[in-house]
């Protein structure tokens, strides 16, 4: 089931951090386990607020979860990853709760195992096997609409066909999680995860800078003066957009949502080029010196 942390913790989206960490405070007071001893509702009640506010609380995993998606974060952040370098021991005594190691107990730590239906006690459950880590090239321009891809993955020496979901707007460096695709158990646990490290290829005609696009348009001297109108390459086709009179080179001209896809989508700069001719005809040469003469 999908997971809206926001509403987990039932705060509003754009809320800030003092508001996250009074909704958690209140909640993990209410459902913390040693004020419900044996309550089994209340321990998964407090697992869920607990995994919210290890999210909303880091910045980048916030970024993320708001950048992708409940589907696209869970995709790039495994449980490991969402608790990894959070010390909620620290969290749970400032809190009141005492430094109880109930992370390590409720999470799999060192007092207990999390498992699905519950927290059970004792020793932890079968050693996961390790996780492979892939590269993965990407085209540009799959990377930023995403799509599905196919890997021969070679695992106990035969080669393994993968389809791969490739979620819109992929950046450079990031890694896709595919469950249940790494190296086997060295006890009978469950095998450990493929990590695909993406590398976006360039592109001919766009460059990108987070969610936005840039392209460069050329627009010729007398347009430049007088304005003039543009076709502008978009990841939908080229659309036409009017430049200014006086646009000097380098002007940005900013197209609203034609950037990466999402929500909200990034947005698209042509970057205006003044063309300056090679060679004039003789008319041209004259009109320039016309020009010139009048101080232009």
């Amino acid at each position: 089931m999908a997971k809206d942390y926001y509403a987990v913790l039932g705060v509003d989206k754009g809320a800030g951090m003092d508001a996250i960490k009074k909704a958690y405070r209140k909640l993990a007071v209410k459902y913390h386990p040693d004020k419900n001893p044996g309550d089994r509702e209340a321990e998964e009640r407090f697992k869920e607020i607990t995994e919210a506010y290890a999210v909303l609380s880091d910045p980048d995993k916030r970024r993320q979860y708001d950048q992708f998606g409940e589907a696209g974060f869970h995709q790039r952040f495994s449980q490991e990853d969402i608790f990894r370098n959070v010390d909620l021991n620290d969290i749970f005594r400032e809190f009141g709760f005492g430094g109880n190691d109930l992370f390590g107990q409720l999470f799999g730590g060192r007092g207990g195992a999390f498992r699905s239906g519950g927290f059970h006690g004792g020793r932890p459950g079968p050693i996961k096997g390790q996780d492979l880590l892939l590269r993965l090239p990407l085209p540009f321009r799959q990377a930023i609409l995403g799509g599905e891809r196919q890997i021969d993955l070679t695992r106990h020496g035969h080669a393994e066909p993968i389809k791969v979901r490739i979620p819109p707007g992929v950046e450079n460096g990031q890694k896709l999680r595919v469950a249940g695709k790494g190296a086997p158990s060295p006890a009978g646990g469950p095998p450990g995860d493929l990590l695909l490290e993406i590398e976006v290829g360039s592109d001919p005609v766009f460059t990108r800078d987070g969610r936005d696009l840039t392209v460069t348009v050329s627009v010729p001297f007398s347009g430049a003066c007088l304005g003039t109108s543009v076709e502008v390459p978009t990841l939908d086709g080229e659309k036409r957009v009017k430049v200014k009179a006086g646009t000097r080179s380098g002007s940005r001209i900013r197209l609203k949502g034609f950037g990466v896809p999402g929500n909200p989508s990034g947005d698209l700069y042509a970057i205006i080029e003044v063309a300056v001719p090679e060679g004039l005809t003789a008319e041209q040469g004259k009109l320039l010196e016309k020009l010139r003469d009048c101080g232009l």
